[in-house]
């Protein structure tokens, strides 16, 4: 009888298993979503002020602080739905100070139909390059009447 059961309850956790691999959110596992996937590209792949990207950017930011000896860590790469074509991505980087442990939150909102990436934290600002957009053919018309 208690090997039935030791069977019975083995079963129940392989098929609840299953069954929550099969159902899970996609918040979860947000490279199930071929959007989410499309949106962290963008971010990881942008042109950045540093470096060529802004994922080498960051990897450049946090390899030269654990070179210097200070405590560093970078979190996952994470991608959430807002609605329609935004997504949120973000990740976090963990830095040692002189008594405790704190976290910069690099989030980027990126709107998929315009393939456009703006910057929302501070961090993520500092990455990203300097948009000098160049003057109009009308302004200097203006100017030089």
């Amino acid at each position: 009888m208690i090997k039935y059961l030791h069977y019975l309850v083995i079963g129940a956790l392989i098929v609840g298993g299953l069954v929550y691999w099969a159902l899970k959110p996609s918040a979860l596992n947000p490279m199930a979503d071929p959007r989410a996937a499309e949106a962290m590209a963008l971010v990881q792949t942008h042109r950045a002020q540093q470096a060529p990207t802004i994922r080498q950017a960051l990897a450049n930011r946090v390899q030269a602080m654990a070179a210097r000896g200070q405590g560093v860590r970078m979190g996952e790469w994470r991608v959430q739905r807002q609605q329609g074509d935004l997504y949120l991505v973000r990740v976090f980087v963990r830095e040692k100070g002189t008594r405790q442990w704190f976290e910069r939150e690099y989030i980027w909102q990126v709107n998929l139909a315009s393939k456009s990436i703006q910057a929302i934290t501070l961090p993520a600002t500092a990455l990203m390059p300097l948009e000098i957009e160049p003057p109009s053919p009308g302004a200097r018309d203006a100017v030089s009447s």
